[in-house]
């Protein structure tokens, strides 16, 4: 996607920040999180969601939260006390304010051909990047069942294949049966089990009305 605000361009394809004719540098962690608020800018995002985002199971301190958030402002000339871009919702997190026209991908083949999960009833399509599946709130993918850990899995997608890995979760993670003890390649048709939910992981266009969720890269 591309994302225009002000007088900045953020390409999430090429991963730039751009004013105008100019590049801005941003650090991949700050760029990520650019790129998240954008997509989530019809509401405030909590700041554990975009910690889940950026630092999947992993603890770290709100501090360096703030300081991505702090990297932003400056690379975009915004304030803290008078945002035009980033606002912080105190005692909860952020959100993107600014007006935002959107274009979207132009990649014959990525428009051809979808990544998904179907779940039930839904129909989920996976955007390059990690997609966290588990009962918290803020996982990308949220299944409220005991057998789910909070953080349970995580689908790492990229133009070439799409990865697999556990959280560390109590259950365990299962491909087509098989618990999953490394990062695993999927392929088209394959089974997901999470305690006793299954998803499916396919490949193709998607007949039926389908759910986006957004993502991040790790």
């Amino acid at each position: 996607m591309i994302y225009r605000f002000g007088d900045f361009t953020l390409d999430h394809g090429i991963r730039q920040l751009s004013q105008g004719s100019t590049e801005i540098h941003l650090s991949p962690k700050a760029f990520e999180l650019l790129t998240v608020l954008l997509a989530n800018r019809s509401r405030a995002v909590s700041k554990e969601e975009l910690q889940q985002h950026l630092w999947p199971s992993t603890f770290v301190e709100e501090t360096n939260l703030a300081g991505l958030v702090a990297e932003i402002r400056r690379a975009t000339h915004d304030s803290a006390s008078s945002p035009i871009f980033v606002r912080t919702v105190y005692g909860f997190g952020y959100r993107f304010v600014a007006a935002v026209s959107v274009d979207p991908a132009v990649d014959p083949e990525s428009a051809r051909v979808q990544r998904h999960l179907v779940f039930g009833a839904r129909e989920i399509v996976l955007l390059d990047g990690a997609t966290v599946i588990g009962r918290e709130p803020g996982a990308t993918i949220q299944i409220d069942s005991r057998g789910v850990s909070r953080h349970h899995a995580r689908i790492l997608v990229s133009h070439d294949d799409a990865i697999l890995e556990d959280l560390g979760s109590k259950n365990g993670t299962r491909l087509n049966g098989q618990l999953i003890t490394a990062a695993t390649r999927l392929s088209d048709g394959d089974e997901i089990g999470l305690g006793t939910i299954s998803l499916r992981y396919r490949i193709g266009s998607l007949m039926g009305p389908t759910e986006t969720v957004a993502i991040d890269k790790p």
